[in-house]
């Protein structure tokens, strides 16, 4: 009889398994990883919304559990290593959201209240400050104590804008809760690069490597501002013929990509760069600059992309034997926060309930910002000579502060600060 199947059947070779199905967890581990990431999404999206419908939880919350559940922490369907082939991806996520915070900061602020602009830079010091001394008095060496400090006084600039963006929040704690989160997590990027060089250096004289460092970093902030500058102008002058367009938050993600590419190609720091080269559209342009949230629909799907990934870069190794560090690291942020914002309080303009509300706004820490100095997510590796057991304490107080910081960000601003307008 003749066959009538158009597709023919290929026998199973003896002892082969058939590939398991999809909905257990063999199966979701050997999928395809671009799949894998789509169900993700839609769970995190699932996820964030219930969450935030029952108990008012952030939905950047929602986004990282979903990831820390999906990840080495739990159910091991993804790897950190297999975030690598997305960095470019997860960068330009990161771009869009710090593009749109350079548009929503005024440097001509701090000119008028140079209290204010005091105390964003005793906010960073100060942190910093705490963090090194703490770890130093638990017996880091000084050196590694000091690159975590210089990443533990980093404030998210996305977590917290994404937060501020949910909760609708305007007010003068929003306002400098952006401003100090821009510049403390500038201050990590800078100061990483600095103390990567003295980490790797084996040369015997300090001197020439302490100004080998301080050249580094006078690039990199010169470089990346004058970036950024350009490409604001660049901004200002193409924008007239988009303007009122469903294009213009094409143009915008185009800008970023290429300020990204070209900062990534020239070793400067992206993250400085598309701050100044939003701040720079904005006192360009004025009102004439519309920025939408996440720079339109397609910024935020790379939006929750982003918080997913991050969450599977969350660990818990070590805690059983760390936690004591981990909550000393906590603790002195806090403290050097909470110094430096109520120690300037008054003079800056903010009352008491303000600053324990800035303090408690600023608590999100991640390693996000010091990822784009990074050539991959696994960026602890990439500081040669550093004590492990301090960064691997460094890297469990940031999960903590991670997950738990858009809760604390949330409360602050709408139970202290009362600027917000959720609906």
């Amino acid at each position: 009889m003749a066959n009538d199947t158009l597709i023919p059947m290929v026998a199973s070779a003896p002892g082969a398994s058939a590939p398991a199905p999809l909905w257990t967890l063999d199966g979701l581990r050997a999928a395809d990883p671009v799949l894998g990431l789509a169900l993700l999404m839609l769970v995190a999206i699932l996820l964030a919304e219930a969450l935030h419908r029952t108990w008012r939880i952030p939905r950047t919350c929602g986004h990282m559990l979903t990831g820390a559940v999906a990840g080495p922490v739990m159910l091991r369907i993804f790897q950190g290593l297999e975030l690598d082939p997305w960095k470019p991806l997860i960068d330009l996520a990161i771009g869009a959201l710090l593009f749109e915070l350079g548009t929503r900061l005024r440097p001509r602020w701090l000119l008028d209240n140079r209290w204010l602009a005091l105390s964003v830079l005793l906010q960073a010091a100060l942190a910093d400050l705490f963090v090194t001394l703490a770890l130093g008095w638990l017996g880091a060496p000084w050196l590694t104590a000091v690159v975590a400090g210089t990443v533990a006084a980093s404030t998210s600039p996305v977590i917290v804008l994404a937060v501020s963006h949910e909760a609708r929040a305007r007010g003068q704690v929003t306002e400098r809760m952006l401003m100090m989160s821009a510049f403390n997590a500038v201050v990590a990027v800078v100061g990483l690069k600095v103390l990567r060089i003295l980490l790797a250096s084996d040369s015997g004289t300090p001197a020439e490597e302490f100004m080998r460092a301080s050249i580094s970093a006078l690039r990199v902030i010169s470089g990346s501002f004058l970036l950024g500058v350009a490409c604001g102008f660049v901004m200002d002058r193409v924008s007239p013929l988009v303007r009122g367009t469903p294009a213009m938050p094409v143009l915008q993600i185009a800008l970023v990509i290429i300020a990204s590419m070209l900062a990534a190609q020239w070793t400067l720091s992206p993250l400085l760069a598309l701050l100044v080269a939003g701040m720079t559209a904005r006192a360009r342009m004025q009102h004439a600059l519309t920025v939408e949230p996440h720079l339109g629909s397609a910024g935020a799907v790379l939006n929750v992309l982003l918080f997913i990934c991050l969450g599977l870069l969350f660990t818990l190794d070590g805690l059983a034997r760390l936690w004591p560090w981990v909550l000393v690291i906590v603790l002195a942020r806090l403290a050097g926060t909470a110094a430096a914002v109520a120690g300037l309080a008054k003079l800056s303009g903010l009352g008491l309930k303000q600053a324990a509300a800035l303090t408690l706004a600023l608590q999100p820490m991640s390693s996000l910002a010091v990822l784009l100095a990074a050539d991959t997510f696994g960026w602890s590796s990439q500081l040669p000579g550093a004590h492990t057991h301090t960064i691997q304490a460094l890297l469990l107080a940031t999960t903590l502060m991670q997950v738990t910081g858009p809760i604390w960000t949330q409360l602050s601003l709408r139970h202290l600060a009362r600027e917000t307008n959720e609906n």
